[in-house]
């Protein structure tokens, strides 16, 4: 919104201050700024008003959780939603994402305030569902190109074959990511390095002809948007962080979880490379995502697998190995953190 009033006034008054309205980089910066100071002045209003913690069955130390507020995604994604009308030059295909954003939310929500967890099945259709209208609203069913790895050519991708692995990838995201908020401060941190690398990568190259041409990745003339959008859920996650530190205050509960682990996957689709969940969020998918694996080879195959290692994988840190939780969150992030540039040299400069 800001962009276009910046764009009327330029053109009705002439040069002035309200050009940096136009400046995607100063969008970005007042994305990130708005959503922090604001999530981080309303969360705690909130608190009395939010469905406490139940506990997660079989997780190891979640009894410290028990009757803490959680659900905060109900307060600081709408934050984050109203934030984005305002900063990102949008177009249809970003309100369409919001809009599964809210679904997302929705779904979390209403399963963060029930008396019981909601079945896993039941939570997986809808994610399913959620995850399908979100792949048809970036891809709006035309073919999309995609650039992989060590390969110079991108390879252009019927609609059929985008739509199911494009939805198989926001699934895993939402429930890997989802898997992963069990230690204080863990998922949201995690978040915040993926959201960073993500929006630099999407503001700087794809979104960047000159360098999207250099490094041979297909420019998307909408990348600098969804730069603006990762920079702004940035903000909004470290208002949260604040309040999620060890011992926390409040959890994001499944109102945050799925709609920012849909975010992620929606954000490494809109790079043209959905290789990159590995680079950005590989210790998500591998702390939370190796679960859904050991869960579905035991369940539907019957075959022994992983048997002696707890998943989510922060689990197994702390029962098996003797971490504490702040061990877990450092040792984690900082792997996360280092692994990441390296990954991205091996993904951009080996093609």
């Amino acid at each position: 919104m800001l962009y276009w009033l910046g764009e009327y006034l330029l053109q009705e008054f002439g040069d002035g201050l309200y050009r940096l309205f136009k400046s995607r980089i100063v969008l970005s910066a007042l994305g990130l700024s708005l959503t922090a100071i604001v999530t981080w002045l309303a969360l705690p209003r909130f608190f009395r008003i939010l469905p406490n913690d139940r506990g997660r069955e079989n997780a190891h130390g979640s009894e410290a959780s028990v009757g803490k507020p959680t659900g905060a995604g109900l307060v600081f994604i709408p934050i984050f939603l109203i934030a984005s009308v305002l900063v990102v030059p949008w177009q249809m295909t970003h309100i369409a994402i919001l809009g599964c954003v809210v679904l997302a939310l929705l779904c979390g929500y209403l399963d963060d305030r029930g008396g019981t967890a909601w079945g896993e099945y039941r939570k997986a259709i809808l994610d399913v569902a959620v995850a399908f209208l979100a792949a048809a609203a970036i891809c709006e069913f035309e073919p999309m190109p995609l650039w992989v790895p060590l390969f110079k050519e991108t390879v252009t991708v019927p609609v059929w074959a985008y739509l199911a692995g494009a939805t198989a990838l926001l699934w895993i995201s939402i429930n890997a990511t989802n898997c992963t908020d069990g230690v204080d401060g863990l998922s949201g941190s995690l978040l915040v390095l993926a959201y960073f690398y993500l929006g630099a990568l999407l503001y700087g190259v794809v979104g960047r002809s000159d360098l999207s041409a250099y490094l041979l990745v297909p420019h998307d003339v909408l990348g600098a948007n969804w730069g603006i959008m990762a920079f702004t859920l940035l903000g909004t996650l470290s208002g949260y962080l604040w309040f999620n530190a060890h011992p926390s205050q409040v959890l994001m509960g499944d109102a945050g979880s799925r709609p920012l682990g849909l975010m992620l996957g929606v954000l490494v689709l809109t790079t043209g490379n959905p290789f990159l969940i590995l680079v950005v969020a590989g210790v998500v998918l591998i702390n939370g995502g190796t679960g859904l694996v050991k869960v579905a080879v035991m369940r539907f195959f019957k075959i022994p697998f992983l048997r002696n290692i707890r998943f989510p994988l922060h689990d197994h840190c702390r029962a098996k190995l003797g971490w504490s939780s702040s061990q877990v969150l450092i040792r984690f992030v900082l792997l996360q953190a280092v692994l990441t540039p390296l990954l991205f040299v091996i993904v951009l400069k080996m093609r």
